[in-house]
């Protein structure tokens, strides 16, 4: 099993077009080497930006209780920031990932009802351009 690291908070910082997420450990980000990719996790609502750490995956789990500040984040192409209280690394191809996701997910049945459910009702009118 990849390691997993879920995000205790999330802050969008319409000041400076930032969105900052925060996890609970103590962790070093120097190891840390955003991987641009994203997957989905249906059975748990969430989406999961893929990290490499060490030469190993670890999945930054984003439950369905961020989505409302990743949409306001996406709608202004916000920087997505992860800090562990000490550090900021930025996450690099983080909003075309998500574009891609909510994409696909729109309509897909193949994503689980509830999944995308969820996803149209709160990332309702990205899609629409």
């Amino acid at each position: 099993m990849k390691n997993k690291l879920t995000i205790s908070a999330v802050h969008y910082q319409e000041e400076v077009n930032e969105l900052v997420l925060s996890i609970d450990r103590e962790i070093d980000l120097s190891n840390i080497k955003p991987m641009e990719q994203m997957l989905v996790d249906s059975d748990h609502l969430a989406f999961v930006y893929i990290l490499e750490v060490d030469n190993d995956y670890t999945y930054l789990v984003l439950p369905e209780h961020s989505w409302s500040d990743l949409k306001k984040a996406h709608q202004t192409e916000a920087a997505v920031k992860l800090t562990n209280g000490k550090t900021e690394i930025l996450l690099t191809a983080f909003q075309e990932e998500l574009s891609y996701l909510i994409e696909n997910i729109t309509g897909n049945s193949n994503y689980g009802e509830v999944m995308v459910e969820k996803v149209e009702s709160i990332f309702q009118g990205i899609t629409q351009e």
